[in-house]
């Protein structure tokens, strides 16, 4: 039946068709709603407005975008796995309950003039500002951001930090909170402690071949070979269409004539400036008078063009420039304001230009020097060159190559030899399970393929799989050689691995009944000898271990001495006398500093609150999808940890 299909596909595509159109006409336009029911279903509602799956995706999309930019190397699988996904659809929620807070408190959005207020104060913006406060538009085009867009974006971000800055700015914390805060971090502790290895009792258990058939029994899945594919596979991806390519040298040369201004270095200046400060909006005998006193340290520059940056010193009032002399280190087009950079730009090294106007006031420049503007010679860039022609060849390319592969991997679907040769892949072997093995990468990291390769046509056919698309620019094709399902394996088999599990039990439980019992005799004898002692804190474990740390830290201390015991990672215990509470080992400062952090956790913790009451007070919920996917980023959560 299969390979009637191949031979007879032609035909069956018409008939296909003729059976699609009649249905198409009656019922296309409904068929077509249904498409689109998709990306418009409701996720969550925030106060009966509903986020779409359209808006859920992109928000996962310039999630990843952000990140893989940031971690070229992350796992591709983290970037829209369950976590990433909740956390991307928390964002929105939050953002929709903040901007129905702004909404029903009639906040009202920001001037002009505290628009540019808080972004020449704010901290977070210091990379998108120049060092006269202007606006850096080379890195907010790199970004692929307008002005009016980083503006319409800085307004909406600071009228939703009103929401809750209100809280987390006028938190109230009692001094006794922070005290305690800070204990939680500095507090020191004298303790005597015992420890009970798990492994000192492995040798005095011996379980029973009852014990061990009792254990086999109860966890048979952790004994089963798992299942398995043996598998060829080939992938087609931009880079390797690239390799494949020849450019001669007058196309490469062609192309360095076409495109002189990228391998042209762009011209700078370094210039120092005189600021005399008036506001655009003041008044004419304010900007008048602040003119003149421009005027009056022109003629004392040019009189002395040496002393320009001890004048700057002296009298400029540009908070940025005038401790350096007035020096703004070297600037290209776009970054000044533009009468300030017509200036700078129309001055020779040395030269002094006229009184200039900007919105910030009154300006004097004196040019230090000049560089960039020359054109990169041809050998210094070619392997650059070279490069990106390849790469704008593969592109064009790229369509036809992906129609062939496809193709062929299909039509030709015994064997992935034949894509191989036409395309110039190599294949590649590997065995894989149904879901990725931890530390894949590419087309073994795919979800799709991995789906494609389980999938009956591929597994029990060996027919190669579809061409799936396992990134941008990426595909790959399939073929299991062997599978091997997944297989109970008996107790003679494992018996050891069993032995060693059971022994490995019992001999936890024997060291938590010696830790009870030591536990019970340093209550009742106060004076009984504990193998070591130490001095700990939170941010001063010495050789305990956390777990140990946080127990001892934990435990009431208001009588002294005071006992615990606290189970370890690996089954042993630790048996603790507390003896005596130190005081805190820190400088003053240093505790100012802590307790002002304690404050502004406080505060965050305060904000976050009434985020959750804003969160009731609006009616937000979830969709079934929405809840399943934080469940198992809880469930991914809880494994990783």
């Amino acid at each position: 039946m299969f390979d009637f299909v191949r031979s007879h596909s032609r035909w069956l595509q018409l008939g296909l068709l003729a059976l699609i159109l009649p249905s198409f006409v009656v019922f296309g336009v409904q068929g077509y709603s249904s498409m689109t029911d998709g990306a418009n279903a409701s996720v969550a509602e925030v106060d009966g407005h509903k986020i779409t799956q359209a808006e859920w995706d992109a928000r996962v999309q310039q999630q990843a975008e952000r990140l893989r930019a940031q971690m070229p190397d992350l796992d591709p699988k983290l970037l829209d796995g369950p976590q990433a996904r909740e956390e991307a659809l928390k964002a929105l929620v939050d953002a929709r309950v903040l901007q129905t807070a702004t909404d029903t408190l009639r906040l009202t959005a920001l001037g002009d003039e505290r628009l540019q207020r808080l972004f020449t104060q704010d901290p977070q913006m210091a990379a998108f500002r120049n060092a006269d406060g202007s606006l850096n538009k080379d890195l907010l085009a790199a970004q692929g951001m307008s002005s009016a867009a980083l503006a319409g974006q800085l307004r909406r971000d600071y009228l939703l930090r009103q929401v809750q800055g209100g809280i987390a700015g006028t938190a109230l914390v009692p001094a006794a909170v922070a005290d305690r805060g800070l204990d939680a971090v500095l507090q020191r502790r004298a303790v005597q402690f015992t420890r009970l290895a798990v492994q000192d009792q492995a040798g005095r258990v011996n379980p029973t071949d009852a014990e061990l058939t009792a254990y086999f029994d109860a966890h048979r899945n952790d004994f089963r070979t798992p299942e398995q594919a043996e598998v060829q596979y080939v992938v087609l991806q931009l880079d390797a269409l690239k390799q494949g390519l020849s450019v001669s040298e007058d196309e490469l040369r062609k192309y360095y004539d076409e495109n002189a201004a990228r391998y042209t270095a762009a011209e700078e200046r370094r210039a120092r400036h005189i600021l005399i400060t008036a506001d655009k909006d003041a008044a004419a005998d304010v900007k008048a008078k602040a003119k003149a006193r421009a005027e009056e340290l022109l003629a004392e520059a040019r009189k002395n063009p040496a002393g320009f940056a001890d004048l700057a010193k002296k009298h400029s009032q540009d908070p940025g420039s005038a401790a350096n002399g007035g020096d703004l280190d070297f600037f290209g087009r776009g970054a000044m304001v533009k009468p300030f950079e017509d200036a700078a730009f129309a001055l020779k090294p040395g030269e002094i230009s006229p009184v200039i106007q900007s919105d910030f006031g009154f300006h004097i420049i004196q040019l230090e020097a000049v560089r960039g503007g020359q054109k990169q010679a041809f050998e210094a860039v070619r392997a650059q060159i070279e490069d990106e022609v390849r790469k704008q060849l593969a592109t064009r390319r790229w369509a036809e190559a992906a129609e062939q592969f496809s193709n062929t991997v299909y039509e030709q679907s015994d064997s992935l030899q034949p894509v191989a040769d036409k395309l110039k892949l190599t294949v590649q072997t590997a065995t894989v399970g149904r879901q990725a093995a931890a530390g894949a990468q590419g087309a073994l990291a795919s979800a799709k393929l991995l789906a494609a390769i389980y999938g009956d046509e591929a597994l029990k056919n060996k027919r190669n799989t579809d061409a799936i698309e396992i990134g941008p620019n990426q595909l790959a094709a399939a073929r299991v050689v062997r599978h091997q399902p997944a297989a109970q394996r008996p107790l003679e088999q494992v018996r050891d691995v069993v032995r060693q599990a059971v022994a490995l039990q019992q001999a936890k439980d024997v060291t938590a009944k010696a830790a009870a019992a030591l536990l019970a005799q340093v209550k009742a004898q106060p004076t009984l000898a504990l193998a070591s002692g130490a001095t700990i804190a939170r941010n001063q474990p010495g050789d305990l271990p956390r777990e140990a740390v946080l127990a001892i830290l934990a435990a009431d201390a208001r009588q002294l001495p005071a006992a615990t015991a606290v189970a370890l990672a690996d089954g042993s215990w630790l048996v603790a006398r507390i003896t005596e509470v130190l005081p805190r080992a820190v400088p003053a400062e240093q505790a100012q500093a802590l307790q002002a952090q304690v404050r502004a956790a406080w505060g965050r913790a305060e904000a976050d609150a009434y985020l959750e009451a804003l969160k009731t007070r609006f009616h937000v919920s979830l969709s079934d999808k929405a809840k399943a996917v934080a469940q198992a980023a809880a469930a991914s959560a809880a494994a990783a940890r």
